[in-house]
């Protein structure tokens, strides 16, 4: 199956809302930049690859849409856009890097009129949207040789098709491996406060014939007690120079026990999410969320009035925890930041 997360059709931006699945299979038409902007902050889109895709092709309408007529009057107009873009999801380094694709596209094209400009950001928008496919599928054939025939993988969120433009990072790794016909079981997190593993990791799973079993994130620990895990492999949001990796919130808890259990714990993600200038995690800015996604389900309230809720939606996980980080380049492992350095030093 090939999911279809992000489309452009007709000058409009279309996204598979995944706020409401699995129960409904709907999509949000944009037809201005300010849609795509609140797709990314109510979570219509997300997944670091899939909002760096979504961005771009964001911020390609809005260009197409201004009434500038000189290169100057566009570029005010243009950068004011790709602020409101950085504004949406701090945490997300795809977010970051599609931005400054876009903003170096329009000064290396500085000669160019206005119109011009607007067709070279939308093919350059569908560019992108392309090659996070081709990345997605090229991780999964980097990593798949990680899962062995019979193996039983635990994963938290969604890194999937859903996550990206399509195929996925950590579960195009897993995707993959039951492509070549090996037995591959996965254990999906919940994932709450927004349960994108309840909801999306096992709808994905599900409708790609992958045996899935969801389990609370409370349960992950006894999983691994009682032998049930082989391997423990999830996305990323942002990987720091040293290899600490930024991805949603119990990550850093679920590495924890899988050191303690010795179980390999693998990050999957593209280059593009390796920010070299951030030197450990704690340079990364930890999105926080509206409360409501904590003291609500399904509307209903289920936390007292009164009581302070916390809705930080991503961790850090040291690298200390991490036994290795699959890139479409090649797997990196310890020491993280010379190797990480070295990787993407032979591709620029």
């Amino acid at each position: 199956m090939m999911l279809k997360t992000i489309a452009w059709e007709n000058g409009r931006v279309i996204l598979l809302d995944q706020t409401k699945l699995p129960l409904e299979e709907a999509y949000l038409v944009c037809g201005d930049y300010y849609g795509v902007t609140e797709a990314i902050r109510k979570m219509v889109v997300r997944g670091a690859p899939a909002i760096g895709v979504a961005a771009a092709m964001g911020i390609a309408l809005g260009a197409i849409c201004t009434e500038a007529r000189t290169y100057d009057e566009f570029k005010q107009q243009f950068e004011k856009i790709c602020q409101e873009f950085a504004q949406t999801r701090p945490t997300a380094v795809n977010l970051f890097w599609a931005i400054e694709r876009m903003k170096n596209l329009v000064i290396a094209h500085s000669d160019k009129g206005v119109e011009e400009l607007k067709g070279l950001l939308r093919k350059e928008a569908l560019k992108i949207g392309e090659e996070d496919i081709q990345v997605n599928r090229q991780i999964g054939q980097v990593g798949k040789d990680l899962i062995k025939d019979g193996y039983t993988v635990l994963t938290h969120c969604n890194a999937g098709a859903l996550a990206t433009a399509g195929y996925g990072t950590a579960l195009g790794v897993i995707r993959a491996a039951f492509e070549e016909g090996k037995r591959v079981e996965v254990v999906a997190c919940e994932t709450r406060p927004f349960l994108q593993g309840a909801r999306l990791t096992s709808w994905e799973l599900k409708e790609s014939g992958i045996p899935t079993t969801v389990i609370t994130d409370s349960m992950a620990g006894y999983a691994m007690r009682k032998r049930h895990i082989d391997v423990v492999l999830t996305g990323a949001d942002c990987i720091c120079l040293n290899g600490d990796v930024a991805n949603k919130i119990g990550t850093y808890s679920i590495a924890i026990l899988a050191k303690e259990h010795r179980i390999p714990f693998c990050v999957a993600a593209p280059l593009s999410s390796i920010n070299l200038n951030f030197e450990k995690g704690e340079a990364v800015s930890i999105e926080e969320r509206d409360e409501r996604e904590v003291t609500h389900i399904g509307g209903k309230r289920i936390v007292p009035e009164g009581v302070k809720v916390w809705n930080p939606a991503f961790d850090i996980t040291p690298s200390k925890y991490i036994s290795a980080i699959i890139t479409e380049k090649g797997i990196v492992k310890r020491p993280y930041k010379s190797n990480l350095r070295k990787l993407t030093l032979n591709i620029t």
